[in-house]
């Protein structure tokens, strides 16, 4: 009996002493209960995290450590993440904009971190857009590329020429002083003017400067379709010049794009996997829509035409000699893109184009497509969605790991405002061509191994406090082609750098994002 007291007494003893013992962790937040990605793996924890200033402070078992906080998030039901990371955007002009640089349509989404300067295109210089966004703050984090057509068309304007050692040296210089201003790489847009005039040795040159930097190489690709090179080729292209710059390679919204090429992503998955058991680290990131956005110039306009600016072209245009030319060539180009019809017009200066597709408009005003494209472009900026990709290419690109969610969000395409969300609830949720810790990890951790992000993109200690919380019930995007600029629901919760922006479905008002420094 004395011992069977003695042993009680003993256990008490060493539970209060354990009680008395535990380390006691002062937090700004406690998350609990909820089920916790972390972005290493696919299986999901059951772990409370804590989170001090801007970092978390700690991830384990609640009842292993002491932990007080002001704020308390019971997360029970929801879904616990890293903040999602977008490797290619076109927020760069609302971000500084001070009365848009809340980034809503992204920080809806679940993102915490965009990425500006895509398809060959930034502000410049860099130090300039910085200073701009810092000054009055922004919703979101955001990481910078240098533009290669930006300092293309500084060193040698618009004009369809070959670039001399003298000019390729100066373009050098630039693209090392936009590294040195915190570039996390640079991007190329070789589809489009004046990118499209450079050939592969100038980019190999370009891209040399940014690994020396520890950066990386992001393109919109010569060619998506049969446009010019072709999409194999260009596949090709990509990892000739990560091969002969030795840096990693990322293809912007992988895509087959318009008839002559579905169904070929088969091949090209060969290609990108053989590529990478040789050692090119090339991956991709995808949006999860059948029809891209782009200027209905860029997409049907020969490129040749364009050389000189917009001016140059409506010259040629009216030249008896070229305009047969420019007309045929837009027509095939047209077909290529599906027909008039797949062409729908989703911005524009005249608001009556806006919801109808070129072939509509083309009726209206008594013209063939091809003629009613130069009509309507006098008018000014036409941005398309353009109907041209297949449900099987969508899937299969999907479901390799080196594929990453990314918008390529800009106004007027619903992907703006709900990629990830959509990307979620349809090929999540309903398809079951992800599951959830694949998907969670391609729009976090592994994005943020490709830009080579630090301390982001997973849920560990010692790591920047980018946390989301959702509702796996109802995350789901609410932008459609009528109505594109619906937020999405889903997201009770949103912290960046350890402080919240969304509480409770609600944005706080508080710009907590960084502009981040390579």
């Amino acid at each position: 009996m004395k011992r069977r007291i003695y042993f009680r007494c003993s256990t008490m003893f060493i539970l209060l002493l354990a009680a008395c013992t535990k380390q006691k962790v002062d937090a700004d937040i406690l998350i609990k209960n909820g089920t916790v990605y972390t972005g290493e793996g696919t299986i999901p924890k059951s772990v409370s995290i804590a989170v001090k200033d801007d970092k978390i402070i700690y991830i384990g078992k609640a009842n292993a450590v002491e932990i007080t906080a002001p704020k308390t998030i019971d997360a029970k039901g929801l879904v616990v993440s890293p903040g999602f990371i977008d490797p290619h955007t076109h927020a760069t002009k609302d971000l500084s904009n001070p009365e848009l640089s809340d980034n809503k349509p992204f920080l809806y989404q679940g993102i915490t971190t965009v990425t500006v300067g895509n398809d060959g295109s930034s502000p410049y210089p860099l130090m300039k857009y910085r200073d701009k966004c810092e000054e009055h703050g922004v919703g979101t984090n955001v990481v910078l590329l240098v533009g290669h057509g930006t300092i293309r068309r500084m060193a040698i304007g618009n004009t369809d020429i070959k670039a001399t050692s003298t000019e390729i040296e100066k373009m050098q210089n630039l693209i090392q002083t936009e590294m040195d201003a915190g570039a996390f790489g640079m991007s190329t847009g070789l589809f489009y003017a004046p990118g499209s005039f450079s050939d592969t040795e100038e980019i190999i040159a370009l891209a040399k400067v940014v690994a020396k930097n520890n950066g990386i190489y992001d393109t919109h690709m010569r060619d998506e379709s049969t446009y010019s090179v072709g999409l194999i080729p260009a596949i090709k292209e990509t990892i000739e010049i990560g091969k002969k710059a030795q840096l990693p390679v990322h293809i912007s919204h992988i895509k087959c794009l318009g008839v002559d090429v579905w169904k070929q992503s088969d091949s090209i998955i060969t290609i990108i996997e053989n590529a990478r058991k040789k050692g090119i680290d090339i991956t991709a990131n995808q949006y999860p829509y059948e029809a891209s956005a782009t200027g209905l110039q860029s997409a049907v306009v020969p490129r040749w035409a364009e050389s000189g600016g917009k001016d140059s072209l409506y010259i040629r245009y009216r030249d008896d000699g070229l305009r047969i030319q420019i007309l045929e060539e837009t027509q095939n180009n047209i077909t290529r893109r599906g027909g008039p019809n797949t062409l729908l017009i989703v911005q524009s200066p005249n608001k009556d184009y806006e919801g109808k597709n070129l072939l509509e408009i083309s009726k209206t005003l008594n013209l063939k497509p091809e003629e009613t494209v130069f009509k309507i472009l006098e008018e000014g900026y036409m941005k398309i969605a353009s109907f041209n990709m297949n449900p099987y290419d969508i899937a299969n690109f999907m479901d390799e790991p080196w594929v990453v969610t990314g918008s390529d969000g800009g106004s007027g395409h619903p992907r703006k405002y709900g990629t990830f969300p959509k990307k979620y609830h349809r090929y999540v949720k309903q398809d079951s061509v992800l599951d959830l810790g694949s998907f969670i990890n391609q729009s976090a951790s592994v994005t943020a191994d490709i830009l080579r992000i630090p301390k982001r993109g997973k849920l560990l200690e010692g790591y920047f406090a980018d946390i989301i919380i959702f509702d796996p019930n109802t995350f789901q995007d609410k932008a459609t082609y009528n109505d594109a600029f619906q937020l999405a629901v889903g997201v009770e919760y949103s912290i960046i750098n350890g402080k919240i922006s969304i509480d409770e479905g609600e944005y706080t008002g508080v710009r907590n994002g960084l502009v981040l420094r390579k």
